[in-house]
Parts: structure tokens; sequence; C-alpha cells
């Protein structure tokens, strides 16, 4: 039987000197990262719900939200406000989109430090704001568009709020810690930080395109930051097992050299993964509804960094941190230590 190749689009053995372009790759990164930080000091995020407080309300209009009432919402009630469409699923009894509308926090809370009753007087303070807000908010929808029903509310207050905050961060923090822990143990320590330095750099730019943009930060991104971590790391974990195959096997060439061939021997690996998760996003994106539409790009542009550190991150680093062809690495495998 003629045996028909699935790829010919990629070349069988690239050798792009992508080594060379480390300068370049590291100014650009390095000038990335400082923007987002300067965004995160001076904009910072565009925190949800979930991570600022405040009280959810889904409103059925009977029919297909009017148009204007996003602007309507911000400007005469709440500038504050977030404001979504909630598509139903084919095949769904009502045939019209839901509304789904956010408002912040309400009152600033107490501090625990001078009060002692401050705890209680916070939360009753808050849901006393938080019902007149949401009170507020029908009165003015049924005054402008008449009768709407109230079919959900969801409110958060300011602790809760801060405590996922705080959980988020660590849960991304952890993440890092294990991923240094497991490169050390797998490779050399070079191999661990190189790994970590890469993941910093997809997370601070992907933090940095939410500052930017002022996308809504809320717990389906931080489900989508940790995924990306585990998408980039596998991507770099590839790549650093091959830069390990080949430093035993090119126990002569230089290291520069061994590196530029392991990325280009994993580089159709790397594109075909690639491309078929950004399709899959993309559509994700594109039908997903509003709900999944800022997990769905947070992931895209993770997949784009993430392949890009891998390659222009990562493995450099082991140049910078000046690796060495040392015990771990130029031991013989276990079939070989026994033959011997």
């Amino acid at each position: 039987m003629r045996d028909i190749s699935l790829v010919k689009i990629l070349p069988v053995q690239p050798r792009v000197p992508f080594v060379k372009l480390r300068i370049v790759a590291a100014v650009l990164s390095a000038i990335a990262v400082i923007f987002s930080l300067f965004l995160f000091v001076t904009e910072g995020l565009n925190y949800g719900i979930d991570f600022s407080g405040g009280v959810v309300t889904v409103v059925d209009f009977g029919e297909a939200p009017p148009e204007g009432v996003q602007d309507f919402v911000q400007s005469r009630i709440d500038d504050g406000a977030i404001v979504q469409n909630i598509s139903q699923p084919a095949g769904s009894l009502i045939d019209h989109d839901y509304l789904r509308i956010g408002l912040p926090l309400q009152v600033e809370e107490v501090d625990a430090s001078e009060n002692a009753n401050a705890d209680e007087e916070n939360r009753q303070a808050q849901t006393d704001a938080q019902q007149v807000a949401q009170q507020a908010l029908i009165a003015a929808l049924e005054a402008e568009y008449g009768e709407v029903r109230i079919d959900a509310t969801e409110t958060v207050s300011g602790k809760v709020s801060g405590e996922l905050r705080r959980k988020g961060l660590l849960a991304v923090v952890l993440a890092l810690g294990f991923v240094l822990a497991y490169i050390w143990f797998r490779f050399e320590w070079q191999f661990g930080a190189g790994a970590v330095v890469a993941l910093l750099h997809d997370v601070i730019l992907t933090l940095g395109v939410f500052e930017l943009f002022q996308i809504e930060f809320n717990l389906a991104i931080i489900a989508a930051i940790l995924t990306i971590v585990g998408y980039s790391l596998n991507d770099t974990v590839i790549v650093y097992d091959r830069i390990r195959e080949n430093l035993r096997k090119f126990k002569k060439m230089p290291l520069i050299e061994v590196i530029n061939i392991s990325i280009n021997d994993t580089l159709s690996r790397t594109i075909l993964t690639s491309v078929t998760t950004l399709l899959a996003l993309l559509a994700l994106y594109i039908l997903g509804g509003p709900g999944l539409r800022g997990f769905s790009f947070a992931m895209i542009w993770g997949v784009i960094v993430g392949t890009y550190s891998s390659i222009f991150v990562a493995s450099p680093m082991l140049l910078l941190l000046n690796l060495k062809r040392g015990s771990r690495i130029d031991a013989p495998k276990d079939g070989a230590a026994q033959t011997a």
C-alpha cells in the first residue's frame, strides 16, 4: 500500500537558527514584561465580581435584551457595572438571551483592628447596600423597558472576594513551585530555573493583555492561567528532553548547537500541537458565548506565548545559566548501565 504522509507542509529536518535570535527575543520579552508590570501598577486588573465583591443579577426581558441596555445600565445606574448576554443552548425551550448584570461592592469595609464588631457590621452594611442597589437596578430597568423578571441573584462579600484573590495567587505560586521541584528532580537545576522563568514570562504577559484591554478578570481566568502553565510546561519538557538526549549523543558539539538542533527536532510536533489547540480554542471563543469568552481568550494568548517561551525563553536560559555536561546528563540509561 502506498505510504501517504499526513503532513507535507513542514520540513522533515528543519534547521532554523532559533538560538541566534535569542538576543532579539530577550529584548522583546523584557519590553513586554516591563510594560505588563507597568500596566499592573498604573491600570491594574479589571476584577470581576468574584474578586471585587458585589451582586450579580440575571434579568429576563421576555425577549432578546434591548439594544443600548448596557450603556443605560452603566450611565444611569453604575459606571462600574458589568453587563453580559447569556446565550441559550441550541434546542432550548427559551428562544431568547438573558442579561447578566454585575454591580460592584457598594460600601467600604470597616477596619477590624479599630472595631471588634467590624465583620458583622461589614456583612450587614454590604447586604443592605447590595439590596438597595439591586432594587434600584430593577426599578430603573422597569421604568425604561417595562416589566422584567429576575431569574437569579448572587452576592459576593468583600471578605470572600479578598479570600478568593489570595487563594488564586497562592494556586499560581504553588504551581510554579511544584514545577521547579519536578524539573529539578527530572533534569538539572538549570532546567528547572529555565522552566520557571519561562512560565513566569507566560503568566506576566497573560496578565498584561488583560490589563491592556481591561478584560474582566475572574475565577475562570485563574483556571486558564493554571492550564497555560501546564501547556507551556509540556512544550518545555519535550524540548528539554530532546536537549538531554542530544547532549549524550553529541558529546563534542557546542551547547548552543545542541540546543538549536533539539528545538528544530521538536519543531514539527510543537507547531502541529499549537495549531490544533488554537483551532479548538478559536471555535470556543467564537461559539462559546460571553461566559466562556474571557477563558478562551486567555487560553489562546497563553498557547501563543507558551509556544514562544518554550523556544525563545526556556531553551536559551540554559546558555545563560551555564549548563554543564554533568554526571546526571551524561549518565548511561538503565539498560546500558546493566550491560556495562
